[in-house]
């Protein structure tokens, strides 16, 4: 469970950092220049990504501590609260419509993924993990209302065909992670087959 935190605190931390403390970016990009600055954000979520892989696999696999039993209903919940995750995630790289009216499309589908996943999974760790990433998507979420000059993440110039795009790919996404990539990668089926 420790590397589980640790990770957390890494990865949350670093992606934290307009947040709590507004002028960091700035004043190490001043001291340090852009791409080695980029360089150690990137190394910091990149370890805090391992840590948390390898510490959600160990917390689940060895001594798992159970808060509560989902109910069946919540895990169809779930399954219906992630079906715009994937669109939302493209949305954001792809502008249009769908970016314009959720704002901040990346953190509604952490939020969305964090709660459905919440939703489906009653152990310590997965509170840790998916409460761990609302908190910070909310509370980013918040921030950003709050905050001068931010921006947009570099994506595809706008288009009349982005949002088709975002919603086919990002519906194939969700199937493809429903029916083989979720047990690939995680080691879990979603849906039993």
């Amino acid at each position: 469970m420790s590397l589980l935190i640790a990770g957390l605190l890494l990865f949350l931390g670093i992606h934290s950092a307009a947040i709590f403390a507004p002028g960091l970016r700035a004043r190490a990009v001043e001291r340090l220049g852009l791409w080695p600055w980029k360089g150690i954000y990137s190394l910091v979520a990149i370890a805090g990504f391992a840590l948390i892989v390898i510490g959600y696999g160990q917390a689940r696999m060895q001594a798992p501590v159970w808060l509560y039993q989902p109910p069946t209903g919540l895990r169809h919940l779930s399954m219906l609260l992630m079906l715009p995750v994937f669109v939302l995630f493209l949305a954001t790289y792809l502008p249009g419509r769908i970016q314009r009216a959720a704002k901040h499309p990346t953190l509604v589908a952490t939020k969305l993924w964090a709660l459905a996943h919440l939703l489906a999974n009653g152990g310590l760790h997965d509170v840790l993990l998916f409460g761990g990433f609302l908190a910070w998507a909310v509370t980013d979420r918040i921030s950003v209302k709050h905050r001068a000059n931010v921006v947009p993440p570099p994506g595809a110039p706008a288009g009349r065909w982005n949002d088709a795009i975002a919603v086919v790919a990002g519906l194939a996404l969700y199937v493809a992670f429903v029916f083989w990539l979720h047990r690939v990668l995680i080691g879990v089926a979603p849906v039993a087959m």
